[in-house]
């Protein structure tokens, strides 16, 4: 596969009037350049997905399932290639990189089974029993995808399986950041000889890009991984006509450590949410609350583990954390940092940039307690490798605490106490409550409420939006018939009576 990739539109490969240089993060070099697409680019792949609903939505299930499972043959056979293409793109530790590859091939091996059994039409009572009724589901139509840098192929992935298993022509928009393995993906869609349309690749601009497709009266749907603000945009250029909205748009997870919590347990989960990924995770615990009877002892185990933390850009097995995605985050989140230390938190350990022999945009893992919620660090989605730290005393108020945010992806809580456990995670206001472990997964829902999004990505429950229910009533007796008139009842002759 050529370092320089084309964009992939209507079951081609093809070239624009520009191009685009991809930087690693990690080193600050070019890793690959790749054909930029802009409104030209964007409107020949809606008019491609568009062509495909003649086709691809009748095509039998099982057709669908094919070619989804020679994707993901494909996709098998070259993951070293996308596994290295996220190590450029993404400066991640070659360790890390297998999820994204796998979010692919999970996506189009789960949804190409699911599919089966959800299509299974759907019985419906009848009070009167005049009709049969059954449920059906067809696709919705053509699907606009906004894709988020933190996880490139496993974002790709989550939009991929659903539509393609649903019958959903797909335009997919991947980060301008983190555009190769993407790409990659489009010249595998073209290997196979997927059929025109069904799948469409164009990275560019925001604007001539991603205005063009949410503005569009061609998509059904449009989905994003990404933020609010982006969000908000997307829907507002989105009323151009009546569509549907799926949408992941990050949180501000909160950790609740009791007194009796396993400290181990409770500093693996939020250590290693913390560090992977340099904390450009959506799930990550952003606020830690833990109780003032362990919080020295917590606090000194996350220092401990923090302090050993291996950054940098090398092979595997050398490395624990890589750099953060740009020069701009990297002040975003230092700024950050130094408002709660001025607001009164105190810096353990770490606190600004990381020095590397790489060059590239490393954060030093950091450590801060006695954060408090008029911060900015307690309020705003940190996305960075930074563990704030809150005490508390009493579970009503550290439940408060949790909830004192617009967000509401992902929760967290550490105690053995089976009624705590039950009062707290029916208490906290987020889509996810993980108690005493984590769990992610293609097969598992995931998804937010409040501003965190609509929707959800992984399990049969994202089938729902890609595809839309649909009444057929069967009419089996001649009740089903209201409109039939009553023979004219007979006229009696009332003289002939008498």
């Amino acid at each position: 596969m050529s370092n320089v990739k084309r964009l992939y539109i209507g079951g081609e490969l093809v070239e624009s009037g520009e191009t685009h240089d991809v930087i690693s993060p990690a080193t600050g070099e070019v890793v690959g350049t790749i054909a930029w697409g802009g409104e030209k680019e964007t409107l020949a792949a809606l008019a491609a997905a568009q062509a495909a609903l003649d086709s691809w939505p009748t095509t039998p299930v099982e057709e669908r399932i094919s070619w989804m499972l020679k994707l993901r043959d494909e996709v098998v056979a070259h993951a070293d290639e996308l596994r290295q293409a996220v190590a450029d793109e993404a400066g991640k530790p070659w360790e890390e990189t297998a999820e994204d590859v796998d979010g692919v091939i999970d996506s189009l091996t789960y949804y190409a089974d699911e599919i089966r059994s959800f299509l299974a039409p759907t019985e419906l009572p009848d009070l009167d029993g005049s009709y049969r009724n059954e449920m059906i589901y067809e696709p919705v139509g053509v699907v606009g995808a906004f894709l988020a840098w933190n996880f490139p192929l496993l974002n790709l992935g989550y939009k991929l399986g659903p539509a393609m298993a649903a019958g959903c022509p797909i335009v997919i928009k991947p980060s301008s950041k983190t555009p190769l393995s993407a790409y990659l993906i489009g010249e595998l869609c073209a290997k196979v000889g997927l059929p025109a349309g069904i799948v469409n690749i164009v990275s560019g601009d925001n604007a001539a890009v991603g205005d063009t497709l949410s503005g569009s009266t061609i998509p059904s749907m449009l989905t994003l991984i990404g933020s609010g603000s982006v969000a908000r945009r997307i829907m507002e250029r989105g009323a151009s006509s009546i569509k549907r909205y799926s949408m992941e748009l990050g949180g501000n997870a909160p950790a609740l450590v009791f007194d009796d919590a396993d400290l181990d347990l409770a500093v693996d989960i939020v250590v290693g949410l913390k560090f992977k990924n340099a904390g450009q995770i959506c799930v990550t615990p952003n606020r830690v609350f833990v109780h003032a009877d362990v919080a020295d002892k917590f606090t000194g185990m996350v220092v401990e583990r923090a302090n050993a933390v291996r950054i940098g850009f090398g092979p595997e097995g050398t490395v624990d954390m890589g750099p953060l995605i740009d020069g701009s985050a990297l002040g975003r989140i230092k700024g950050l940092v130094d408002d709660a230390v001025a607001d009164g938190a105190e810096l353990l350990v770490g606190g600004g940039r990381a020095e590397s022999e790489d060059g590239g945009t490393y954060f030093q893992p950091t450590v801060l307690r006695d954060v408090t919620a008029d911060m900015r660090i307690y309020k705003e989605e940190i996305f960075g490798p930074v563990v704030s730290i809150v005490t508390f005393e009493d579970e009503a108020d550290a439940l408060a605490q949790a909830n004192n945010t617009d967000a509401g992806l992902s929760s967290f809580i550490f105690t053995p106490d089976a009624d705590r456990i039950n009062r707290v995670s029916r208490g906290l206001r987020f889509g996810e409550v993980q108690v005493n472990g984590v769990k992610y997964g293609m097969d598992m829902p995931h998804g937010g409420i409040k501003q965190s999004g609509l929707g959800h990505d992984g399990s049969r429950y994202a089938l729902h939006d890609y595809l839309a229910p649909k009444r057929v009533s069967y009419g089996i007796t001649e009740a089903a018939n209201p409109f039939k008139k009553s023979a004219p009842a007979e006229v009696v002759d009332a003289a002939a009576i008498n």
